[in-house]
């Protein structure tokens, strides 16, 4: 290992993620230390800290930390993955304690880890042989997203190999890292804490009934028999999630046990978070160091580290870290919960001076490898090793070499008689899920536009669809529920504005496009009943649905009375959202973006070219063009308004998780647009909108399943999201049929036919 100061392969600069003091617990200090020691050994390397906060007043934390996560917020963490990637960090250093990151087992620490594309050592202070459910799934996810893990003892590698299968070339064994101090004589020290004369047996920590002091305190009239004068120090102050549990009912009970034992004034309780350097006192001037932990599973023991380094002889219970850093006649072990046998060890190392001296010199030698510089360069070698490593990408089939044509077989796969289903594991349906009426609608106009499809499968699909959406509709509160178990049972009454929204625009183009007049009747009339209760919707994207079904209406009954009043009505309410939301950089509806965005300037746009009103047109054609521009890479590439953006006032969109919804809905959107303007610009955009799906994206990956028409469900930091839902095959689809529409209308504007002689 190198030992100088220069930085291995100039790692200069990581982020460090993880509890800070002053918070008080040993995690704290841990990530403390650790940001000293980087800083302290390797001078030049910058170390931004991200600390944890578990209240919401925080805590006074020092100027070395870059910034605070609050525990529960798991949007504060997609927003730390975007300071982190912006910051020029090289790599991710985390420390990993079950309760510290919110979400379920801690999950949402995933979600920051995958939306960044750094390298991530991970240090797992605590590894569990029977993780729950959840503690398996967001271990397992951290294990395959790490390029390496640090566990601090041999048992914790072996409990990673068998009860998660870990590749056991990523996992490395760094020991818990302590402080440098000489050795001394603990009578030397005793005078401070007025101890002279006493034997002081030290036990340190939060105290919680997981440390086992039970089990010392019961040894105590047997050490006390034969040293009068002995005295047993209980150091720390009570864990703060048992004190709000419980307040100091534990630290009572334990008092109580003394008092039973008749063993009063050889006790001594020191009640309070010391900081490290008077710990360090309270362990130099201690004769014996006894840790009685009853769980033979502890992985890590920081108080153990620093007792060993202090050179105290210690006296344990044999759990894991006690048996491997005691190992070699570095220390005592004795049996869980075995009070006779922690008196007869400490009786005897009290009795002999000479074992007891030869052991602390044994002890603290073993400390010396533990010091915080070496734990430093160890660190910095794993940084070294995977500096230039990224997240593997989950990739898909080879890249399309041009536009696709329409392909019906993946819609067919997650259809069956009742209609089409949500979702998909993969590409196999999970009908664990049911049905929605918004895969339905959309459906029901993909199969009024693809070709080829001979006529049969046309109308027994959209036979289907109608039925599915003629069964939605709720007469008695005349709404169109939306979610259908898959036994065929309704979810609830009515479902969201959004899906009666596209409920409408799905019986408005029916009326206008479907192939035979059976079915434009059935969407004309079933329109005519439903339409109005539009009127009482107040979601803006409801409202924008509603009008494009109007709009659809219009086109194949020129005056129809209801859509006129529905197109006059929300162009005029989506122009005075803009008004109110407008600044000078943001030419949006809503002060934050959402889903399907570019439908709302869609609307206004087809509202205009319906109405012949060219303020609604201008409307539309103003604010599609600034939603483009945010749809824009840096690379000039399509880039979807990831989910992680909805909700965030006034802010640019997030690069993740984009989804296909996006896309199509700004092909069809800049397609509206050519058809009202003939500018070229709009096809130009609904072409790169288009590209995405083949691969011209962030990732270079593309979501279009070319082999059966399939789509895949989005667009994550580290590659596919592997399953093809309903909505995503659709959206594929309805943008393969609008971009070959586009295509065809482009080239009769370029080529005209001649006119007739």
């Amino acid at each position: 290992m190198e030992h100088g100061s220069q930085l291995p392969r100039l790692v200069d600069h990581i982020a460090l993620i993880g509890n800070f003091v002053p918070r008080k617990c040993g995690l704290a200090t841990f990530t403390t230390d650790s940001f000293a020691a980087m800083r302290n050994r390797y001078p030049g390397m910058r170390v931004d800290v991200y600390a944890m906060n578990d209240r919401a007043e925080g805590y006074a934390y020092p100027p070395e930390v870059t910034a605070t996560i609050p525990q529960h917020d798991r949007a504060a963490y997609l927003d730390t993955a975007r300071a982190i990637e912006a910051s020029g960090a090289q790599a991710i250093w985390v420390q990993h304690e079950y309760g510290i990151y919110g979400g379920a087992a801690g999950e949402h620490l995933i979600a920051l880890l995958d939306r960044t594309t750094l390298p991530v050592i991970a240090t797992l202070h605590t590894v569990l042989e029977r993780p729950s459910a959840d503690e398996r799934r967001v271990m397992e996810a951290l294990l395959r997203r790490a390029a390496r893990v640090i566990v601090m003892a041999e048992k914790g590698r072996d409990i990673l190999r068998r009860a998660h299968g870990a590749d056991m070339r990523k996992v490395a064994v760094v020991p818990h890292g302590v402080p440098d101090r000489m050795l001394v004589e603990p009578d030397t020290m005793k005078a401070r804490f007025g101890w002279s004369g006493r034997e002081v047996i030290l036990t340190f920590g939060l105290l919680a009934p997981s440390k086992g002091i039970e089990t010392m305190i019961e040894a105590m009239p047997a050490i006390v028999a034969r040293h009068p004068d002995a005295l047993y120090v209980i150091l720390g102050a009570t864990h703060p999630n048992l004190v709000a549990h419980e307040g100091e009912a534990y630290r009572d009970r334990l008092h109580a046990l003394a008092a039973t034992l008749g063993i009063e004034r050889n006790l001594a309780f020191v009640d309070a978070f010391v900081e490290q350097e008077e710990l360090l006192d309270y362990l130099q001037a201690a004769d014996v160091y006894a840790t009685p932990y009853p769980n033979p599973a502890q992985i890590t023991s920081g108080t153990l580290s620093y007792a060993v380094a202090m050179g105290k002889p210690v006296v344990s219970t044999p759990y894991v870290h006690a048996t491997e850093i005691l190992s070699d006649n570095h220390g005592v072990l004795v049996g869980f919960n075995d009070s006779a046998a922690f008196a007869q060890a400490i009786i005897g190392l009290l009795d002999d001076s000479a074992e007891r001296s030869a052991l602390a010199q044994r002890a603290y030698a073993r400390g010396r490898t533990m010091i915080w510089p070496r734990i430093a360069e160890a660190v910095a070698g794993l940084l070294a090793k995977v500096r230039d490593s990224r997240p593997q990408r989950i990739g898909a089939a080879p890249a399309p070499a041009a536009n696709l044509t329409p392909d019906f077989r993946a819609v067919e796969r997650m259809s069956d008689a009742t209609g089409m289903l949500q979702h998909s594991i993969h590409a196999v349906p999970d009908r664990r899920h049911g049905y929605c009426i918004d895969d339905n609608a959309r459906a029901l106009i993909l199969i009024h536009r693809i070709d080829p499809l001979d006529e049969s499968t046309r109308d027994r699909w959209t036979s289907v669809y109608a039925a599915f959406v003629q069964y939605a509709w709720n007469p008695d509160h005349r709404r169109f529920r939306n979610f259908m178990r898959f036994d065929r049972t309704w979810c609830e009454d009515q479902g969201s504005e959004d899906s009666n929204g596209r409920a409408l625009w799905a019986l408005g183009v029916t009326a206008s496009e479907a192939r035979d007049r059976k079915y434009r009747d059935w969407a004309r009339i079933l329109f005519d009943e439903t339409a109005s209760i539009s009127l009482e919707f107040q979601s803006p994207r409801a409202c924008a649905f509603a009008m494009l079904g109007a709009a659809a209406m219009l086109e194949a009954h020129p005056g129809h009375g209801l859509s006129t009043r529905i197109l006059e009505r929300f162009g005029g309410e989506l122009m005075a959202l803009l008004d109110e939301a407008r600044r000078p950089e943001w030419e949006w509806f809503e002060i934050v973006l959402a889903y399907d965005n570019a439908r709302l300037p869609e609307a206004l746009i087809r509202a205009g070219h319906a109405l012949e009103r060219d303020d609604l047109l201008a409307c539309g054609l103003s604010t599609l063009n600034w939603i483009v521009a945010r749809q824009t890479s840096p690379e000039g590439r399509f880039r979807a308004v990831g989910t992680e953006s909805f909700g965030r006032a006034y802010a640019e969109p997030a690069q993740f998780d984009q989804q296909p919804l996006e896309a199509q809905a700004t092909i069809d959107a800049c397609s509206a647009a050519f058809a009202a303007t003939g500018d070229g610009h709009w096809e130009r955009e609904a072409n790169r909108a288009y590209r995405w799906y083949l691969g011209q994206n962030d990732l270079d990956l593309p979501l279009a399943s070319v082999a059966d028409g399939g789509c895949f469900d989005g667009l994550n930091p580290h590659g596919l999201n592997r399953n093809q839902g309903a909505e995503s095959i659709l959206a594929l689809q309805l943008a393969n049929c609008a971009i070959s529409a586009l295509s065809r209308r482009a080239q009769n504007v370029a080529d005209p036919e001649p006119a007739a002689a």
